[in-house]
């Protein structure tokens, strides 16, 4: 009997947790914005090239919840013509008080090296998400090469960002071949209008100005 009531306990207890966590995060349907499946080949193209071993569904990085569709929203830049500058009005129509960004880019660093016109320097403005808040006001988050992102390519001897963290590595054929891993990384924002609704968010590249041409697979709100 004593068994029977602890495993109870221990179910009731997990319901508890789950429910908390349902209630904590709001995970932003990011699939009628995307631009790019996943399953095939990011940046120039070139076949192999892809996020196809990412897990897919609700899935947990950084201990924080996300929503992993089929598709990704990935932004153009110098060098990657076929993607637009910018992705406007991803609708939220929630307050939160923080925000969470699973993103990476493509182009800047892995076995792209200072002098090569893929390489882009630490401290760059590579894209910014702009949110509207139920008052009309906005706010920029930017996306900084080096401190919020690197490129989704890495090599052994190449460090993290300084403000967002890998959550994910993985690989595909193409990196691979020229002796790189990929990865994700996770970028936690605090909202500091906690009490208005943010209604929508624009996801704004700099395609004229650098090699770097961003991409997110998911938004999180936290409550």
């Amino acid at each position: 009997m004593k068994r029977l009531f602890a495993l109870v306990l221990i179910i009731a207890l997990a319901s508890i947790t789950w429910a908390a966590d349902d209630d904590k995060y709001q995970l932003l349907d990011l699939q009628p914005y995307a631009n790019q499946p996943r399953g095939e080949s990011l940046g120039s193209g070139v076949e192999g090239n892809n996020l196809a071993k990412l897990p897919g569904g609700e899935q947990t990085f950084g201990e924080v919840k996300f929503k992993i569709g089929e598709g990704v929203m990935h932004l153009g830049s110098t060098v990657l013509d076929r993607h637009p500058d910018k992705v406007e009005g991803i609708k939220v129509d929630a307050k939160c008080s923080k925000l969470h960004f699973l993103q990476a880019t493509c182009f800047g660093g892995g076995p792209n090296k200072p002098g090569n016109v893929l390489h882009v320097p630490d401290g760059t403005l590579i894209g910014e998400y702009r949110l509207t808040f139920e008052d009309d006001s906005t706010l920029a988050i930017p996306i900084v090469y080096g401190q919020d992102v690197r490129d989704w390519f890495y090599v052994e001897d190449e460090g993290a960002p300084s403000r967002g963290k890998v959550v994910w590595n993985g690989e595909n054929d193409r990196a691979t071949l020229v002796g790189a891993k990929i990865r994700v990384y996770l970028t936690s924002w605090r909202n500091p209008k906690p009490d208005k609704k943010i209604t929508s968010i624009d996801y704004v590249g700099k395609k004229g100005e650098t090699p770097a041409a961003p991409f997110c697979v998911a938004i999180t709100l936290e409550k």
